[in-house]
């Protein structure tokens, strides 16, 4: 978790949330925000590589898997780690099946089967760390994939057919980037569509 402790004689004691009044908070914010353990934590903006890169990975996800019972969400649907106590908000996610939702709620799912999340400065070290630690935690996690926007680099991490975690890596955009637990494969070439490292 992205934490900065002041060391400050002046510094205001941390505030402690239950998960039901994060999400009162979170319904009325003008931002997002992760909630972790009791506390809530500001996400980070997005660039407009960023956004570049989620619009053209979940439009091909969300192309190619109309006719299946698996569905792709991109960015404003929260997702719930029990393990953890752990709510955040995926760029992308998949599931597949009927929607399970955290106590009945429409907007926060439990059931996620591949979750994809693109890189910042800021968020790359936690997003490859912490937050896949607590990701694993989910039962019906397969598949994790992170997407540099600065550079051409995805990794894909995924369950084998013995539940370990493997790694796979690609960096030209000849590459094809294949699912392996949807039947879904991309290009780096249209994942990066438009998108400027200047």
């Amino acid at each position: 978790m992205l934490r900065v402790k002041d060391q400050s004689p002046q510094a205001q004691p941390k505030k402690y949330f239950t998960a039901e009044e994060y999400l009162t908070l979170e319904e009325a914010a003008e931002y997002k925000s992760e909630y972790y353990q009791d506390e809530i934590f500001a996400m980070s903006g997005v660039s407009l590589r960023h956004n570049r890169i989620v619009l053209n990975f979940g439009s091909g996800l969300n192309i190619a898997l109309k006719n299946s019972t698996c569905q792709a969400f991109v960015s404003e649907l929260r997702v719930w780690v029990e393990n953890r106590q752990f709510f955040t908000y995926p760029d992308i996610l998949v599931m597949c099946g009927e929607p399970e939702f955290y106590k009945k709620r429409n907007d926060t799912i439990i059931n996620s089967l591949i979750i994809i999340e693109v890189l910042s400065d800021s968020t790359k070290s936690y997003d490859r760390g912490e937050k896949f630690e607590f990701y694993r935690t989910l039962q019906t996690l397969q598949e994790y994939i992170l997407i540099d926007q600065y550079k051409i680099h995805i990794e894909q991490f995924y369950l084998d057919t013995e539940k370990k975690w493997v790694k796979a890596e690609y960096r030209s955009l000849t590459e094809l980037l294949q699912f392996r637990h949807i039947d879904f494969q991309i290009s780096l070439q249209d994942i990066y569509h438009r998108v400027s490292f200047q």
